[in-house]
C-alpha cells in the first residue's frame, strides 16, 4: 500500500513510464521507455552523453510533452495533471537554476510563495532549509556572490521547499568539487530515508553506487538494461582473480604460468606489481579451479586469493560500448570492491 494508491488505482509505483517516445524532428530522443521507481527509493538512469537521460527528466517533470507513450508521477499523469503533479516534486537541474540577483532566502521564500505557502510556513521553510544546507551565514548575499557549490546546495534547497513526493535530479554533482558533491550525497541519502523518491541521472559510477537501489541504463533512446547493481555486473559476467604470492619474486613466474594454461576463454594475465598480485580474467567456475590448480601443482605459497566482479565503469563499457563521458575532475570511476576471499 503506497501514498499513491487513490491516484493510481492501485498502481503504486512512484514513477510509471509506458512506452515514452519523444521526437525532435527526425531524432527519436525516446523510443518506447519503460520505466518503473519504486516509492522511496533511488533510481539511477545513467547513459552515455545524448542517450536521452535529460528528455526523460524534463518529460517527467512537466517541461516537455511526449510525443508518445504514457507517464505518471506520484499518480498524476504528466500530460493530464501536470499542476497537480508539480505541487508534489522538485527538480534539480545540471546548473543551478536560482536567481543570481537574489539573496539566498529570498530565493527559497519567492519559491515558497509561488508554491502557494503561507508567508509564515514560506519564511519557516527558508530558514529551516539554508540551516540544513549550511547555507545561514549567506543568506543575505546575492547568489551571485556564492561559490559553485553554494549555488548547487540552494539549488538544491529550492527544489525541496515544497516537500517534494518525487525528487528529479538530473546530473546535480555536475562540476563540483568533492567535498561538495559528498554533502550532497548525504542530503540526498537523507531525503529518501524522509520517504521521498528520487530519480537521478548521471554519469559519475561512484555517485551512482553510492545513491541508487535500481538502475537503468539508457542509450540511443532505448532502456538497454535495468536491475539492482549487483544484477547488472552478474548479467556482464566475467570475474577477475587477484592471485598474491607470498613471495614478490614469484610475481613474473606466477604470471607466466597462468598465462600458458591455454584454458578456453581465459585472457591474457597481467601483473600488478604495487598491488603484489596476478590479475587473471577467468570467465567460469571451471577455470578458477584451474587456476587455484596450476598454483598447488607449483607449490607457490599465496597470501591470499580473491574474486572481484566487474566495477560499474565496466559494465556501463559493456552495454554501451564506451565509457562514461566523466569530466576530469569526476571522482574514480568505479572501484574493483566487490571482492569474496576463497580458502586455499
Amino acid at each position: 500500500m503506497t501514498r499513491y494508491d487513490e491516484r493510481t488505482g492501485g498502481a503504486g509505483s512512484a514513477v510509471t513510464v509506458r512506452g515514452l517516445v519523444k521526437h525532435y524532428g527526425e531524432t527519436k530522443a525516446l523510443d518506447g521507455v519503460d520505466l518503473d521507481v519504486a516509492e522511496g527509493t533511488v533510481m539511477g538512469v545513467l547513459g552515455p552523453n545524448g542517450a536521452g537521460k535529460t528528455t526523460l527528466v524534463r518529460i517527467l517533470s512537466t517541461l516537455l510533452a511526449p510525443t508518445s507513450g504514457h507517464a505518471t508521477v506520484a499518480g498524476y499523469d504528466v500530460v493530464r495533471r501536470p499542476r497537480q503533479l508539480r505541487r508534489v516534486i522538485g527538480l534539480t537541474g545540471q546548473y543551478a537554476s536560482v536567481d543570481e540577483k537574489l539573496p539566498g532566502w529570498e530565493n527559497l521564500y519567492m519559491i515558497g510563495r509561488l508554491l502557494d505557502l503561507p508567508r509564515k510556513e514560506a519564511r519557516r521553510r527558508a530558514d529551516e532549509l539554508l540551516e540544513r544546507f549550511s547555507l545561514t551565514d549567506a543568506a543575505k548575499r546575492p547568489a551571485s556572490t556564492y561559490s559553485g557549490g553554494m549555488r548547487r546546495r540552494l539549488d538544491l534547497a529550492a527544489s525541496m521547499i515544497g516537500r517534494p513526493e518525487v525528487l528529479f535530479l538530473d546530473e546535480p554533482t555536475t562540476g563540483l568539487d568533492p567535498r561538495t558533491r559528498n554533502e550532497v550525497w548525504d542530503e540526498v541519502t537523507r531525503m529518501v530515508g524522509e520517504g521521498v523518491t528520487v530519480l537521478l541521472t548521471t554519469q559519475y559510477m561512484e555517485e551512482a553506487e553510492r545513491l541508487a537501489s535500481e538502475l537503468t541504463v539508457v542509450d540511443r533512446g532505448k532502456v538497454i538494461a535495468t536491475g539492482g547493481i549487483e544484477q547488472l555486473k552478474a548479467k556482464v559476467g566475467g570475474r577477475t582473480l587477484r592471485v598474491r604470492p607470498a613471495d614478490p619474486g614469484q610475481l613474473r613466474p606466477l604470471a607466466a604460468a597462468l598465462d600458458g594454461l591455454g584454458v578456453t576463454g581465459l585472457a591474457t594475465t597481467t601483473v600488478d606489481a604495487e598491488g603484489g598480485a596476478v590479475l587473471v580474467p577467468v570467465l567460469s567456475d571451471e577455470q578458477l579451479t584451474a587456476v587455484v590448480g596450476a598454483v598447488t601443482a607449483r607449490g607457490i605459497t599465496l597470501n591470499a586469493l580473491t574474486t572481484e566482479l566487474p566495477s560499474l565503469d565496466e559494465v556501463f563499457l559493456s552495454l554501451t560500448g564506451h565509457r562514461a563521458g566523466v569530466p576530469e575532475d569526476a571522482p574514480s570511476a568505479g572501484t574493483r570492491d566487490d571482492r569474496e576471499e576463497v580458502a586455499v
